[in-house]
């Protein structure tokens, strides 16, 4: 009797990478962009729940938001005790740590006269910019 290897031969082998190759070639462009994408949209549920969350039991504590100068800090810090009597002992974000977004920068908060916005900078983390780098305004979300 023969004793013979049973194994994968060059063709099967080459035929099988081809047959992957072309499926990823289909898929790759219907997922990319998909992950700036996801970022985004998580950077409006994080400005919604900071909004929703924290500033507002700040301004049920203190009759008011935050000044722009103030800005987030105060939500884990009390900037000014005189002003924030009522402040949360425990701060307003667990641990004292102020939330970043999907890239890692801090949120830029404005309060304009108690209208407040929320900013994240986006992927080009500079001001400005178009398509997946333009700035995201908390105004702006869906």
């Amino acid at each position: 009797m023969k004793n013979r290897r049973k194994a994968f031969t060059l063709i099967e082998l080459m035929i099988v990478i081809v047959i992957l190759g072309l499926l990823a070639a289909m898929v790759m462009p219907s997922l990319t962009g998909k992950g700036e994408e996801a970022k985004r949209n998580l950077v409006c549920v994080q400005m919604k729940s900071i909004y929703n969350g924290s500033l507002d039991m700040f301004k049920i504590n203190n009759s008011m938001y935050p000044t722009t100068a103030e800005g987030l800090e105060a939500l884990a810090e009390n900037p000014d005790s005189e002003k924030y009597s009522n402040y949360s002992q425990s701060g307003y974000f667990k641990d004292a740590k102020i939330p970043k977004d999907s890239w890692g920068n801090n949120f830029i908060y404005i309060n304009n006269d108690g209208n407040v916005e929320l900013i994240s900078l986006g992927a080009d983390k500079k001001e400005g910019g178009e398509d997946e780098a333009a700035d995201i305004k908390m105004s702006e979300c869906k």
